[in-house]
């Protein structure tokens, strides 16, 4: 079920059409990737048996060695594939193989002294096989592929040492930062979790900000494809980040010192977000500013690339700014007990002389109309009325009528609302 979610959050960000481009240095085993990937993931979910065996011909070849097994950029499969997730969800998938930036050390692109001439689709007559792979390269880079996965190496998969990939594998990682096209870098060894993998992977990581991710891969199983797919998501943009901030916050007026600490930490928190793996440390940024207490993550849509964030402020600055506010000295919640105690039962008797006090100030005169409870019922009294009985029923109850009036005082005059209880 995780791998499935995965794969529909993939999805749900490519908007169905699953392009990944692999991309990295020469001779580091991009084609071994799309071949164990192809086998691992997409041929097993071909439903035509046909299309099943036409894309088991499709597959890159790829070998051991110095040589250059790639000649031109390749489409795996030929037209990308269907794949069913159920209940409804489906993608499209397709690889895209390049041939990479030559590094020292790789073997056929040269025929003796002279420059192996290769035909391509962006020109009419031959060039240098060495060229041809940098613009493949680019263009797979820039136009044909919606992710991006960089393979680089160790330099334990061939003869060459690890020094000769780095400037072939520097020059591709800056292209696609500066395309800022979602991708990751998978350090390519026979011995993934060894020290010096780690340390390279942790060492890329570091330099590019980008995520790094070890793997065998002559021997990828599905989980590290989703390991591998789960990174590149989180190098989508973020689309939205949806903060929550104790109510108490927005009852605040517009300039509150409080508010504007807290927006400002906000801001300064969020300046450097840009991907998805960008959203924890702006969140700790935040929690570093201002008044907040706690900050921490509620929940990533890493299909829908949004996210939320919970804000905490400490009980002490709601206890100090409702007192400031109000007026009242509340230090915890028995002093807001008794206060809202207090302040309801001067509201309900201030709400049935609200209307009068309307009146009086509008028209000279209001009256406050008694509440049912105030009503006093006298002694029913049976009366006669020709040949007919009845009973007179009598009630009466106290009124507030309110008067305006003008005293005039020497030398100010001044107006007054004279209160008479009938």
């Amino acid at each position: 079920m995780e791998n499935r979610k995965i794969y529909e959050d993939i999805a749900q960000r490519t908007d169905g059409d699953i392009y990944i481009g692999v991309v990295g240095p020469v001779r580091t085993g991009k084609s071994t990737f799309i071949k164990r990937f192809m086998e691992t993931l997409v041929i097993p979910n071909i439903d035509n048996v046909y299309r099943r065996e036409r894309a088991k011909d499709e597959l890159p070849q790829s070998g051991s060695g110095r040589t250059v097994m790639t000649a031109e950029p390749k489409f795996v499969p030929e037209e990308a594939v269907q794949i069913n997730l159920g209940g409804g969800a489906a993608f499209s998938v397709r690889l895209i193989d390049c041939v990479g930036y030559m590094v020292e050390g790789a073997a056929g692109h040269m025929e003796g002294e002279y420059p192996r001439m290769v035909t391509t689709p962006w020109f009419d007559h031959e060039i240098p096989m060495t060229e041809a792979a940098e613009i493949g390269t680019r263009k797979v880079i820039a136009e044909h592929s919606t992710i991006g996965i960089v393979i680089t190496t160790d330099g334990t998969i061939t003869e060459i040492p690890r020094e000769d990939y780095i400037a072939a594998e520097d020059r591709v990682i800056r292209e696609l930062k500066e395309l800022g096209k979602p991708f990751l870098v998978v350090v390519n060894s026979a011995s993934p979790n060894s020290d010096r993998a780690v340390a390279i992977r942790n060492e890329l990581a570091a330099k590019y900000q980008v995520t790094c991710m070890t793997a065998n891969c002559l021997e990828l199983r599905e989980s590290d494809i989703t390991d591998i797919l789960r990174g590149v998501l989180y190098e989508f943009p973020v689309k939205e980040l949806d903060l929550f901030l104790p109510p108490w916050v927005d009852a605040l007026p517009h300039g509150n010192p409080i508010k504007n600490e807290l927006y400002a930490a906000i801001r300064g928190g969020a300046a450097e977000m840009r991907r998805i793996r960008d959203v924890e440390s702006a969140i700790e940024k935040m929690g570093e500013g201002g008044s907040i207490s706690s900050a921490k993550i509620g929940s990533i849509n890493l299909g829908m690339g949004i996210a939320t964030a919970i804000l905490a402020l400490p009980r002490e600055l709601f206890y100090t700014t409702l007192s400031n506010q109000s007026g009242f000295a509340v230090a915890d919640d028995g002093d807001l007990m008794n206060l809202l105690t207090g302040l309801s039962s001067v509201k309900r008797e201030y709400d049935k002389v609200a209307a009068a006090l309307q009146e009086v100030r509008s028209t000279g005169y209001g009256i406050v109309t008694p509440d049912a409870d105030e009503l006093i019922l006298e002694e029913p009294e049976i009366v006669r009325q020709g040949g007919r009985y009845g009973v007179r029923l009598k009630a009466s109850a106290p009124s507030i009528q309110n008067v305006r009036s003008k005293r005039k005082q020497n030398p100010l005059s001044s107006e007054r609302i004279l209160t008479c209880k009938v």
